[in-house]
């Protein structure tokens, strides 16, 4: 009898997982049929993205300055012993730039917009609104989910830059107060490693880190159920499985990289 209940349990499990992934598959199918559907709704993009930049640049200003000051630091000792200081902005600019500029502020935005657009449209969904507006004759998916993944998809390419760039100042200002150095050599030296295929890469890992975010956190708050208990295990699982998804994508993005590095 246990070992049966025990079997309903895994084979429930089991569907359960391949029923989400069908369902998230058929989402994000169904988000690039209607993208490029009319209307366009370009005023709600433009709010959109108002909320997603906007309201994380003093967020990501202060992270990112602090990352640049903070990695400086910490890679100037090892250097120092082999005399190799010379190479601290280029080490820098690398790091920044191919790696900690878009995974800092992709993991900032997963926290703070995947959360918010998975509690904002669980809180739609569980009161209704979304079926009013299906009876108002508006499509609710082209409104609120293609605007929203838009919306992440633009922005955060924009804000991983700056945050590279607000990085770098951080670091310019550590590497200024040990010895003397002009904000232009610096940022010469820094770029002077870093290749065309280096800022490629960057942005197109904050574009898919952009649509991740996005889509995950609709997907999570289009599909909550069971009232406002819903809506916070909707904002939680948009935060945890955007995380993880763009851990996954760093490492397979960053390993095609190297093979179109070396062919």
């Amino acid at each position: 009898m246990s070992h049966q209940f025990g079997k309903n349990i895994l084979s429930k499990g089991l569907d359960d997982y391949f029923t989400g992934i069908s369902k998230a598959w058929h989402f994000t199918a169904l988000f690039f049929t209607e993208v490029f559907k009319k209307p366009f709704h370009l005023r709600e993009v433009i709010n959109q993205c108002f909320e997603v930049g906007i309201k994380s640049l003093a967020l990501i200003t202060l992270t990112g300055f602090i990352v640049g000051v903070v990695f400086t630091k910490q890679s100037r000792p090892p250097l120092e012993d082999f005399g190799a200081t010379s190479w601290l902005p280029s080490l820098i600019g690398i790091a920044i730039v191919k790696a900690l500029g878009p995974l800092v502020t992709a993991l900032i935005c997963a926290g703070k917009v995947g959360s918010g657009i998975g509690a904002e449209l669980g809180s739609m969904k569980v009161t209704e609104q979304i079926e009013a507006m299906e009876v108002s004759a508006i499509n609710p998916f082209k409104y609120l989910v293609v605007t929203r993944v838009l919306a992440t998809t633009i922005t955060i390419p924009i804000l991983a830059l700056y945050c590279s760039f607000v990085g770098l100042y951080g670091s310019y200002l550590n590497v200024h107060t040990e010895e003397t150095s002009s904000i232009i050599s610096f940022y010469q030296n820094a770029f002077s490693t870093i290749t065309f295929l280096d800022i490629y890469t960057s942005v197109t890992k904050s574009i898919v880190y952009g649509f991740t975010i996005g889509i995950v956190g609709c997907y999570k708050g289009y599909y909550a159920t069971q009232g406002t208990r819903g809506v916070g295990r909707a904002s939680n699982q948009a935060v945890v499985l955007a995380m993880f998804l763009i851990f996954m994508e760093e490492v397979i993005i960053v390993q095609i990289s190297n093979w179109i590095r070396f062919f």
